[in-house]
């Protein structure tokens, strides 16, 4: 029988209590709080049996708009292959040295053959589609990220996808309405990074409404942030420290809007190439 709210539990003796069962819930807070992006794998490789199951898993896991699963995953295991997948992806060396990358993939097409097939109306070849199945695959990956880490698997996010992704696209022979939207490294891990430092929460959760952070809530809230990744870059080596000199760099700021880092240029030059290939790829109107 249930106690009354006001009854005292019995005191335990805590020396004596047994530590308490893992939870699925501390279990889950305890991954997340282990995730890391590994650029150093060993040259174990991954079963692609497995693979499946946990991308079929994740699936059943994620949530998908409309339950249209308007997502595709191409597996990259051959060398040749994941080589060539390295230089579009500027070259980074772990898409490489890991056995295996993950290309998550916007696919409307799949689902334009279904209605063509059962005479329905056609649709779902515009930029809203795009954003369905861009989002889609986005939460498809996380998943997926997070399911692999908890067979003890490292991954990491690659954002040269979208920089890429005309190239990546003919690469993997992808049809019309079909895109990749972003990739993950998985292997086994050769390293221990650090957990990365992340803006605090008062900085990003807001109650009912948005707050605009004053100057001071800047400086508080970057602070860290300015120091830890200074320091971070800076341990790079000689060639980022003269490369902080040579473009007059003094703050974590000017490094992430400098030439060697997110450059505004640059990524005006990007985002032009991606509204093209959308428009090549039947996600927008031709222009």
């Amino acid at each position: 029988m249930m106690r009354p709210f006001s009854q005292p539990e019995p005191a335990v003796n805590e020396a004596a209590a047994p530590p308490p069962a893992a939870t699925p819930a501390l279990a889950f807070a305890q991954l997340m709080q282990a995730h890391r992006s590994i650029r150093q794998y060993r040259p174990d490789p991954v079963d692609s049996a497995f693979i499946d199951r946990v991308l079929t898993q994740a699936w059943a896991g994620s949530s998908s708009s409309g339950n249209l699963n308007m997502v595709s995953v191409v597996k990259s295991f051959d060398a040749e292959r994941r080589a060539h997948l390295c230089t579009l992806h500027a070259g980074q060396p772990m898409v490489r040295q890991a056995p295996l990358v993950l290309t998550f993939c916007a696919d409307t097409y799949r689902t334009r053959q279904w209605l063509a097939q059962r005479d329905a109306r056609p649709g779902f070849a515009d930029f809203h589609s795009w954003h369905v199945g861009a989002f889609d695959a986005v939460i498809l990956a996380q998943t997926t990220a997070l399911a692999l880490e908890s067979h003890g698997l490292g991954i990491c996010f690659m954002g040269t996808t979208m920089s890429s992704m005309r190239a990546i696209a003919d690469f993997l022979a992808l049809p019309p309405n079909c895109l990749p939207v972003t990739s993950l490294v998985v292997g086994w891990p050769d390293e221990t990074p650090a957990q990365r430092d992340r803006l605090p929460p008062q900085a990003w959760i807001h109650e009912e409404r948005y707050q605009a952070p004053t100057p001071q809530d800047i400086d508080t809230h970057y602070a860290q942030r300015e120091q830890q990744g200074r320091e971070r870059y800076l341990a790079m080596g000689p060639e980022m420290v003269a490369a902080w000199q040579q473009h007059g760099i003094s703050s974590l700021a000017q490094y992430y809007t400098s030439p060697i880092k997110y450059d505004p240029d640059r990524l005006a030059e990007n985002s032009a190439a991606i509204e093209a290939v959308l428009r090549e790829r039947g996600f927008l109107a031709p222009g």
